[in-house]
């Protein structure tokens, strides 16, 4: 069961409800027989690719929002354009915007927490980390991989992004770093094959060719009658969702609108200002 936290306000102390775990799977819609799809997230990253108007928002908002309301996920959140992600910027530990240099640096520093993480691991001969530790996952999630990685600052800067976050996908998940990355540009300048196949699992909304589909999901699947080409330009939010051991499925991600996403980030915002209080309550006096 999970716990259900207290506020006090001036007619005394309020529930404020239960909250999620980012341990437990993340819904992100229905499939075609409406059954709904869960996902397990953590020890895994999601990859998202499609047009404009795919969906690809819709799937990314619904899993920050599950983990917004996980008082055991850390956020950070990356967001090129500012107003994709912007609404969960207040109940992020770290929000960054269209700055490539903000967004290295941040990216420096979870490799600094993922390398202390395995230091802590290694010296408790353990392999993965583990609902009970001190330190919770952390999800990042960037909005549109293509704006930090190809598009603005020096080489340098595009080719530092590119290697952090090539190295937090490859070796975050154990240490329960999550990444969710999404892209309108699904090509392999933007998701080389090497960075693709690290991702779990992998959503392609409606794409314009078979070849951008298959960036996304893995080579081959168009020439099996799996592509994202087909997708009705009328049907935002259908997609292809594959694992790493599986077949793609078709799927109806869910849809968050602009006043859902606000209600739920206020929300988790006040759960978690809750919590740093209780905690910093508990903090024993220094003599």
């Amino acid at each position: 069961m999970p716990p259900i936290l207290t506020a006090e306000t001036e007619s005394g102390a309020v529930e404020l409800g239960p909250v999620l775990s980012i341990f437990d799977p993340v819904h992100i819609g229905i499939d075609e027989f409406g059954r709904p799809v869960r996902v397990p997230l953590i020890y895994r990253n999601m990859l998202i690719g499609g047009e404009p108007g795919s969906g690809k928002s819709g799937l990314l908002n619904a899993i920050v929002a599950h983990a917004a309301l996980s008082l055991d996920c850390k956020l950070v959140l990356l967001d090129g354009k500012r107003v994709e992600l912007g609404q969960w910027r207040h109940c992020a530990d770290e929000f960054v915007g269209p700055n490539i240099a903000k967004a290295c640096s941040t990216l420096r520093r979870v490799q600094k927490m993922m390398d202390n993480r395995y230091d802590y691991l290694e010296a408790c001969e353990r392999r993965k980390m583990r609902p009970v530790d001190a330190f919770g996952a952390l999800l990042l999630a960037i909005d549109e991989i293509a704006y930090f990685s190809a598009t603005v600052g020096t080489k340098t800067q595009r080719d530092e992004f590119a290697t952090l976050l090539r190295d937090l996908v490859a070796r975050g998940r154990a240490v329960g770093i999550i990444v969710i990355a999404a892209t309108q540009r699904p090509s392999s300048d933007i998701i080389p094959t090497s960075l693709r196949d690290l991702f779990a699992w992998r959503f392609a909304g409606r794409c314009t060719n078979d070849s951008s589909s298959d960036i996304v999901l893995g080579h081959g699947w168009a020439q099996k009658g799996w592509t994202a080409n087909v997708i009705s330009p009328t049907n935002p939010g259908a997609g292809l969702l594959i694992s790493e051991s599986g077949s793609p499925e078709l799927v109806k991600v869910a849809y968050l609108n602009d006043a859902t996403c606000a209600a739920i980030a206020a929300y988790a915002t006040l759960l978690r200002s809750t919590v740093r209080e209780q905690t910093r309550d508990r903090e024993p006096v220094a003599a």
